[in-house]
């Protein structure tokens, strides 16, 4: 198993969701985030004051999935979440040890 963390731009989420449940990916957990990589922020006016915003607001999805569907994942996420300019994000894949379902106590592949 492995763990998917996406940190995509905010208005891409709706599009990453749906491709993620086209290609049958059961479920995820969306955390509203603020970072800044290459973009670095930038410059903004209030009220006649102007003023950097170092961190900008970001979306961070995980999904655990079993490790053959890490590919497709990955590959909807990236297809969905591309606008081809600065800042649309990052993907993670990391090792899963271990999954439990609370409710039932089922483990592993069966508790995804």
């Amino acid at each position: 198993m492995k763990l998917i963390t996406a940190i995509i731009k905010p208005f891409k989420l709706d599009e990453v969701r749906e491709a993620l449940s086209e290609i049958g990916s059961s479920g995820l957990t969306v955390t509203e985030v603020k970072g800044f990589g290459r973009q670095k922020g930038h410059t903004e006016m209030y009220r006649g004051a102007e003023y950097v915003v170092d961190f900008l607001p970001k979306i961070k999805i995980e999904v655990v999935v079993a490790s053959d569907q890490v590919e497709n994942v990955i590959d909807a996420i990236l297809k969905s979440a591309k606008t081809g300019k600065i800042g649309d994000g990052k993907i993670f894949v990391t090792p899963v040890e271990q999954t439990i379902r609370i409710r039932t106590g089922e483990t592993n592949d069966a508790a995804i």
